[in-house]
């Protein structure tokens, strides 16, 4: 499984509108992409940070959304971002809810 992580600066006060576009706009996106499992957003207290993790079955999938609708997602954002949002996209080594727990080779 792979992890898609992206750090995104909101414009002041717009995180109730960023919340609404990704619950009405983005998730059912998301749902219909070859390999997504999951979407997972957290906001700092004030409101202007934010990191969402998109989960993908291969980082092939993963790669593939990214250069795909994901330009689309961030037309939809376009009023309520700050600045352009970092992305990476890393292997999960190890989740309790998904039941995955991946070897890592001894050093």
């Amino acid at each position: 499984m792979f992890a898609r992580r992206i750090s995104i600066r909101l414009k002041p006060n717009t995180l109730a509108e960023f919340s609404r576009t990704v619950e009405n706009d983005i998730v059912p996106l998301l749902r219909k992409q070859p390999g997504f499992q999951d979407e997972i957003t957290f906001a700092l207290p004030e409101g202007t940070k934010v990191l969402a993790i998109s989960l993908w079955d291969t980082r092939k999938n993963a790669e593939n959304y990214n250069s795909g609708d994901y330009q689309n997602v961030l037309k939809l954002l376009g009023t309520v971002i700050d600045g352009a949002p970092k992305v990476a996209i890393t292997e999960v080594l190890h989740s309790t809810f998904h039941h995955i727990q991946t070897a890592v080779p001894a050093a």
